[in-house]
């Protein structure tokens, strides 16, 4: 009797531990992504520090929200809409005028 609820812990242990692992490497991901979406903006539109950061931190949210609207089964009209244009939005403020522009320039590709 010991040994079956040995195993039974063991089984739940390790079921816990690739739910644990499966969120980190989303996080990897995201983090990824909106690092790479950042230099190559950084690269064609030339910003500074201060706002790679924003920028950094826009795009995390922005991916992570793209992520689990891919894992929901279910996604309401325009959601993926709204999500572009809170990324917008906050793409706006943190920008120039002429930077946004071309940030503009740089999504229509």
């Amino acid at each position: 009797m010991k040994k079956v609820i040995a195993l039974c812990f063991f089984a739940l242990a390790l079921f816990l531990g690739s739910q644990t692992i499966s969120a980190q490497t989303s996080i990897i991901e995201v983090n990824k992504k909106a690092s790479e979406r950042t230099e190559e903006l950084r690269k064609f539109i030339k910003f500074d520090d201060n706002q790679r950061n924003q920028v950094y931190a826009a795009y995390q949210e922005y991916m992570q929200a793209t992520l689990d609207l891919k894992q929901v089964s279910v996604v309401e009209e325009g959601v993926k809409e709204k999500i572009n244009k809170l990324l917008d939005d906050k793409i706006r403020t943190i920008l120039t005028e002429e930077q946004y522009v071309r940030f503009k320039e740089f999504t229509k590709d």
